[in-house]
């Protein structure tokens, strides 16, 4: 049984910072990849952030230069490191894990508010 809790999410003015924080545990095998995604309501799912196993990253392009994503793998958690935030960037924020072998794994979502 896989699990992943996320951690961090919150009430934030514009310009502000918040640090997200996900951790992996159970049986899991060689990630290959950690990402969060953010879904606000009524908008589509998005790819915020991604980091590779050779640490190599993707940003969504309205993120780039505010966040910042992170990985430890001896203790498989993943921060997701926010600043300069927007109320553009309010949002349920997802964990994800894919292994080597394709498996997804996602967490709960945490919310994340940033007002005017």
């Amino acid at each position: 049984q896989v699990q992943l809790v996320e951690s961090g999410g919150g009430l934030v003015q514009a310009g502000g910072s918040l640090r997200l924080s996900c951790a992996a545990s159970g049986s899991i095998s060689f990630i290959k990849t950690m990402a969060w995604y953010r879904q606000a309501p009524g908008k589509q799912r998005e790819l915020v952030a991604r980091i590779f196993n050779t640490r190599t990253t993707n940003y969504l392009d309205s993120v780039k230069g505010r966040f910042t994503i992170s990985r430890n793998d001896a203790k498989s958690t993943v921060t997701l490191q926010m600043n300069s935030l927007q109320p553009e960037d309010t949002a349920v924020y997802y964990c994800n894990v894919m292994t080597i072998s394709n498996s997804n794994y996602w967490g709960q979502g945490t919310q994340v508010t940033v007002s005017s």
